[in-house]
C-alpha cells in the first residue's frame, strides 16, 4: 500500500509539473508578443523615445495580427505616449566585443532596444482601435519565395550561403509579426524541383507536403524591375481550404519580405485582406 501511494504521489507530482511547464511555456510565448525590438544610436532618452514609438506599433500589430494598423493616424497621439505603456526594455550594443572608433563614444553605437509593453494597456489600446488581442496558437507557415533578378533566379532556403540575406529578413519579418516560418532545405528542393529556380507556375504539392509541421503555405515571387528599379512581390497563401493573393511593388526585398508577412498575420487573425 505504501508503495502504491507513494507511485501515486509521483504520477500527480508528474502530471503536475507537466502541467505547470505547459502554462509557463504558453504565458512565454503570450508574454513574447508584448515585447518588440528596434534598432536605436545611443542610449540617450531622445532615441529611447522614438525606440518606444517604433516597438508600440510594432506591438499592436504583432498582438493583434490588424497589419492594417501600420501608419494609421490614430496611433500618433499614442506613440507620442507610448513611454506610458513600457514595463521594461534592455540595450544590447550591436558592435559588443569591437573596439570603438577614436571618435566614437556609446552615444554614436548603434543598439538593439528590446521594449515590453503592459498586457493590460495594449489590450486596452486595441481595443480603442477596434480590433482584438490574437492570443489563438497561431499556425506555422511553410514559406516558399523564388527571387529572380535579371538572369540570376533562386530559391531562399535554411541552409544555402547564396540566399543568406533573404532568409536572414524572412526570419527577422516572421518574428516582427510573431509567426513561426518553416523553410525548405537544399536537399528538399534538389529531391521535387531540381533546376526550377524560378517556379513561374508556383511550387508542387510536394515541395511544401516535405515541410512539417506547417498549416499554412504561403508561396513569394520577387522580381527585379530594372527601369523603376525596385522589388515587385506576388504573394499567394493557402489556409483553411482558402486561397488569398495579393501583390507589392516599388519596395526593397527586406520590406517586401515584412509586408507579405504582414499580410499574412492579417489574413489568419480574421482581420481581413492585406
Amino acid at each position: 500500500m505504501g508503495r502504491r501511494g507513494a507511485f501515486r504521489r509521483g504520477a500527480w507530482c508528474l502530471a503536475l509539473w507537466l502541467i505547470v511547464g505547459l502554462c509557463h511555456g504558453a504565458r512565454a510565448e503570450t508574454d513574447d508578443l508584448y515585447r518588440a525590438q528596434t534598432i536605436v544610436t545611443g542610449q540617450g532618452e531622445d532615441n529611447r523615445r522614438a525606440g518606444f514609438a517604433i516597438c508600440l506599433e510594432d506591438v499592436l500589430i504583432k498582438v493583434s495580427g490588424a497589419f492594417q494598423l501600420s501608419g494609421d493616424a490614430r496611433l500618433s497621439p499614442l506613440k507620442a505616449r507610448a513611454s506610458e505603456f513600457v514595463t521594461g526594455f534592455d540595450y544590447h550594443d550591436q558592435k559588443s566585443g569591437k573596439p570603438k572608433h577614436d571618435e566614437q563614444g556609446t552615444r554614436d553605437r548603434s543598439y538593439d532596444l528590446t521594449t515590453s509593453f503592459d498586457r493590460t494597456k495594449i489590450d486596452d489600446l486595441l481595443a480603442s482601435l477596434g480590433v482584438k488581442p490574437w492570443l489563438a496558437p497561431r499556425p506555422a507557415v511553410a514559406v516558399i519565395v523564388a527571387m529572380r533578378s535579371g538572369g540570376r533566379n533562386f530559391l531562399v532556403v535554411s541552409d544555402d550561403r547564396q540566399s543568406d540575406l533573404q532568409r536572414d529578413a524572412l526570419r527577422a519579418a516572421a518574428a516582427k509579426r510573431g509567426l513561426d516560418i518553416v523553410l525548405p532545405t537544399s536537399s528538399m528542393l534538389a529531391k521535387v524541383d531540381p533546376g526550377r529556380a524560378d517556379l513561374r507556375d508556383g511550387p508542387t504539392a510536394d515541395l511544401f507536403a516535405l515541410l512539417p509541421g506547417a498549416e499554412a503555405k504561403l508561396f513569394g515571387r520577387l522580381t527585379w524591375d530594372d527601369n523603376e528599379l525596385v522589388w515587385v512581390a506576388q504573394w499567394r497563401l493557402d489556409a483553411a481550404g482558402q486561397q488569398h493573393e495579393w501583390q507589392i511593388r516599388g519596395v526593397t526585398f527586406d520590406e517586401a519580405f515584412r509586408r507579405g508577412l504582414g499580410g499574412v498575420g492579417q489574413i489568419l487573425s480574421g482581420n481581413g485582406a492585406p
